[in-house]
């Protein structure tokens, strides 16, 4: 059975014991309408850890005026029942006021990470990520924190915080999971009606055919080009972005050298979704 906190002081007092006792702690962060990426998450933090956190917290301060806050998909008790059939040892729900009290003041920025890709569309989305993970990361203490890497910007921003603020946690980023058509899962994904997901479903085909051309040499802007092109033709709308970026920087690539991620936004049915792929330089 899943423990339930609600309070930073229960959370702190559950793994301090564990600490005491020499257990490894892993957090998960979510926003909660669990599936099985964050099922993925989990089991990679049982795999170095013997006690798991799952926090569920629809962030407000990651949303804009026109994000979908108010109807992000929530169903605590279907993802308790979640949490307990995957073992999870305590979850924490904390209400907003415990994470943002009234006279709340503090924001974190990781500028370097924040000036293309998602953070043009939603500024201060991930001051908003950034400062609710800080928030976690002291009030859990663990002693891994797991990410996927479907929002890769956020997981290399999470990694820089980590590293410039000398918290001392292991953070380990997950592969995408994606559904049997290859569609990357998200919580947003019930927003897609049946034409839009098969549309959706193009994505990750264009992703990865485009990312195997850059391996093999193929020049980024022309290819960049193609598959913009073949966004707007195969899943009917042009892409918000589709960049190719160091995969630790983030910054802009036009000859493929080092390590890289081809990333991309785009809207379905209104959905805004998002999707990367790993690219390695060609062979020498």
């Amino acid at each position: 059975m899943t423990e339930v906190v609600r309070t930073a002081t229960d959370l702190r007092a559950r793994v301090d014991a564990w600490h005491r006792r020499n257990e490894k702690v892993a957090l998960v962060p979510t926003m909660g309408y669990l599936h099985n990426a964050h099922i993925a998450l989990i089991e990679a933090g049982r795999q170095s850890c013997s006690k798991s956190v799952v926090s569920i917290f629809v962030n407000p301060k990651q949303f804009g005026p026109d994000d979908d806050f108010e109807r992000y998909p929530r169903d605590e008790q279907n993802d308790l029942s979640i949490l307990a059939a995957h073992q999870v040892d305590l979850a924490f729900l904390p209400p907003v006021g415990e994470i943002y009290p009234s006279n709340f003041s503090t924001t974190i920025d990781v500028p370097s990470l924040t000036q293309n890709l998602c953070a043009i569309a939603r500024p201060g989305h991930y001051s908003g990520v950034a400062t609710v993970c800080a928030k976690f990361f002291n009030q859990c203490l663990p002693d891994v924190a797991v990410f996927g890497e479907k929002d890769y910007q956020q997981l290399q921003v999470i990694r820089r915080m980590v590293k410039d603020l000398d918290i001392p946690i292991e953070i380990c980023g997950v592969p995408t999971v994606r559904e049997a058509d290859g569609l990357a899962i998200s919580s947003r994904n019930v927003y897609l009606n049946e034409e839009g997901r098969a549309r959706a479903a193009q994505i990750n085909v264009i992703l990865a055919t485009t990312a195997a051309r850059l391996t093999a040499g193929h020049m980024p802007p022309k290819e960049l080009a193609k598959a913009h092109t073949q966004l707007i033709e195969k899943v009917g709308a042009p892409p918000e972005y589709i960049e190719l970026c160091n995969a630790e920087t983030l910054a802009p690539v036009e000859k493929l050298t080092a390590p890289a991620r081809l990333l991309t936004a785009i809207t379905v049915n209104k959905t805004r979704l998002i999707d990367n792929w790993p690219v390695m330089p060609p062979a020498i």
